[in-house]
């Protein structure tokens, strides 16, 4: 019987770091439940439509040259093959990483069976298998993972910038920086990208050690709990001669939408004694094109248009429409996950979740 525990250990082992994600699921099962419908997941062309249709398009596809891959499918990143999407290990694996003009890069660890984490405890440290009974042997007391090496000490995990090997910037062909995420938001420990979009939820992280809360990895964002992010966004109003000035307050340390495919739009409406009435809707962009126009990200050279609101940027919108005290006026700040028009371009405008409008936050404020 133990020469078949044993067995079975050393075969968990191997498929662990053979990067089956499937094995980490038994000892992280409601932690691997939400990794497995987040957008790293989600990252390969064969699992993400958007990216499926863009790839499309590219003139290296007929090459098979996907030089997407050190960031969306890092398993193939050396042959340039649209391979398996983002993997847990691709992640907790990342030792530190290289800063480059065109794009950073990940440098993985070559310490076998060990991981990199954050922790919440005051001491960082190497947290290795070991179990222990007390003096009288009557109950065990357990540490760490039978299958791996926790690794605390990595101040990339800590701080968020283990975020920074993918999501600092990414240039073209051209030299033009397609998108860029500052650093400002991966400096603290306390509050950072892991803290804002990885928040701490119920439930327990492992099933050997149980834990109150662990973070969430279902990465919230545009197409997985975005009102997770609307603790971030502040909507006021002031009353003026004229109507009224809605204010956008964004608290985040970036721009309140990053990719150029995203539209933010603010809606409103106007409620009285007399009924509603719907205002004009004002939208926000950062368009990226070539000659004036919009265009592919590999023929890019420009931004053509960006009305996007700015990191810790506070934006007035202004209403020319008579109040009166008493009346109310619902606002919904929201967005649309694919602008309709590049949709209809990707030929994706019969995918009703990419081009519907999603709320990320909704109020109702009172003329005074």
């Amino acid at each position: 019987m133990m020469l078949k525990i044993l067995l079975f250990v050393g075969l968990l082992q191997a498929a662990l770091f053979a990067q089956d994600d499937v094995v980490c699921k038994k000892c992280h099962a409601t932690i691997y439940h939400e990794f497995y419908d987040s957008m790293h997941r989600k990252s390969s062309p064969k699992e993400d439509k958007v990216h499926q249709a863009t790839w499309d398009l590219h003139p290296l596809k007929s090459k098979d040259d996907y030089t997407c891959a050190q960031c969306h499918t890092p398993n193939t990143q050396e042959s340039n093959k649209v391979g398996d999407p983002i993997s847990c290990t691709a992640c907790h694996a990342i030792a530190s990483i290289e800063e480059h003009p065109t794009a950073n890069q990940n440098i993985y660890t070559d310490k076998p069976k060990t991981f990199f984490s954050a922790t919440t405890n005051a001491e960082r440290q190497i947290v290795k298998f070991q179990q222990s009974k007390d003096w009288l042997g009557l109950s065990k007391s357990t540490e760490g993972s039978p299958y791996h090496t926790i690794d605390y000490t990595n101040d990339l995990y800590s701080s968020g910038k283990v975020c920074m090997g993918c999501h600092s910037h990414r240039q073209n062909g051209h030299g033009f920086e397609l998108c860029r995420t500052p650093m400002e938001g991966a400096k603290e420990g306390t509050k950072n990208c892991i803290t804002c979009h990885m928040p701490q939820v119920k439930g327990s992280a492992t099933s050997i050690t149980q834990t109150p809360t662990h973070a969430y990895h279902g990465f919230a964002g545009v197409y997985n709990d975005p009102k997770l992010l609307a603790q971030y966004v502040d909507i006021k109003l002031e009353r003026t001669q004229n109507g009224f000035d809605l204010f956008i307050i964004n608290h985040a340390p970036h721009d309140l939408m990053l990719h150029p495919l995203r539209v933010v739009e603010l809606q409103a409406t106007l409620l009285t004694q007399n009924g509603s009435k719907k205002l004009p809707s004002y939208s926000f962009v950062r368009i990226i094109g070539k000659d004036g126009k919009p265009a592919m990200p590999w023929l890019a050279t420009e931004v053509v248009k960006d009305t996007m609101i700015k990191a810790n940027e506070t934006r007035k919108v202004a209403f020319d429409e008579a109040v009166q005290s008493g009346d109310t006026v619902e606002v919904k700040l929201g967005f649309y996950p694919v602008d309709p028009k590049a949709a209809k371009n990707l030929n994706l405008e019969s995918e009703r979740s990419l081009t519907k409008f999603t709320i990320l936050k909704k109020i109702e404020l009172t003329i005074e």
